[in-house]
């Protein structure tokens, strides 16, 4: 091994050892109370010291611009990434999530490091006490407690059908066959895809089943029913249903951090034979970030909403059609 291969090594080797340690570290359960994952320590402070132990190591040729000590820590943050999707210590969906986070994280720790690195001799120590920075902040972080927010997807629908027919579609859905499903982002993220939603009765109190593949089920319970016109529900999903491949376990819905509450369909006349379906639904977070947990979460419900009305809108149109 040459030279410049042991300073590539030691200058990207440092910045991953100490992401995949904290990462290891917070996974142990024995030490949940104190650290977890799902936390600004972790999200925002492990990429960001990355980011300044990789321009603090680097040489001068490595950080003489702007855009070299932005874009340097994003080696040791991908490397990051590869090393725990192959050895399946974190999944696909949320490596993508937090991706955004990570990557400006660590550009800004970048930048950090260069300018820690021209100040006096006492850098060091500086260097040294902000590695330990997360194991401080995260007891505090746990300390406070995650706060729990509620927040509303809501999507809608033009149809040119009767208002019988849409509604048919609506209170049960039919089986959707893989090409009827154009979910975009629950396809990128690997989510379970609709199959088919069941309806014991037409009424207050009635149970509907919304099954998903995989076997996430919502188990829905009619509280306002109002013929052709208004459907509401309250929406449980029980985690202890849903096998551990299914989803990441920190997007499992009805988990610790994410779960949906209720949903209503509205149909509203614009014309003749002319409807807006509207589909509304309210879902929680609990974390300690979700300012950026519900940006994603309800880009992710509005999509697997916008899915299910595109299907129930084709197949309204098509039925007015052919009967």
């Amino acid at each position: 091994m040459n030279i410049k291969q042991k300073t590539l090594l030691y200058l990207i080797g440092i910045p991953v050892a100490y992401a995949l340690t904290l990462r290891l570290l917070y996974k142990i359960p024995s030490l949940e109370g104190i650290f977890t994952l799902m936390s600004i320590s972790f999200l925002f402070f492990v990429p960001f010291i990355v980011g300044t132990l990789t321009t603090y190591l680097a040489s001068e040729n490595f950080t003489n611009t702007k855009l070299k000590a932005a874009f340097l820590p994003w080696i040791p943050i991908l490397i990051f990434f590869f090393v725990t999707f192959l050895f399946a210590i974190e999944g696909w969906p949320c490596l993508l999530m937090i991706a955004p986070i990570f990557l400006i994280s660590a550009s800004i720790g970048g930048s950090f490091g260069v300018k820690l690195k021209k100040r006096d001799k006492k850098t060091r120590l500086q260097l040294s006490a902000l590695t330990v920075l997360p194991f401080l902040i995260s007891p505090v972080e746990q300390m406070i407690g995650a706060h729990t927010s509620e927040y509303k997807a809501y999507t809608y629908i033009d149809i040119k059908a009767p208002a019988e027919k849409i509604w048919s579609n609506v209170t049960r859905v039919r089986e959707i066959s893989e090409k009827e499903d154009q979910g975009y982002l629950t396809h990128l993220l690997n989510f379970p895809r609709p199959v088919k939603a069941e309806l014991n009765y037409e009424g207050v109190g009635a149970y509907r089943a919304a099954i998903f593949t995989n076997g996430l089920v919502f188990h829905e319970t009619v509280t306002e029913y109002i013929p052709l016109k208004k459907m509401s529900f309250t929406i449980k999903a029980l985690p202890h249903e849903i096998p551990l491949t299914t989803m990441d376990e920190h997007l499992v819905v009805g988990g610790k951090y994410f779960d949906v509450l209720n949903g209503t369909y509205e149909l509203e006349k614009l014309g003749n034979n002319s409807y807006r379906l509207h589909l509304f639904s309210n879902f929680k977070l609990t974390t300690t970030f979700n300012f950026y947990a519900s940006w994603w979460t309800k880009n992710i419900m509005k999509d697997i909403q916008n899915n299910i009305l595109q299907i129930e809108k084709q197949r309204a149109e098509a039925d007015s059609v052919t009967k």
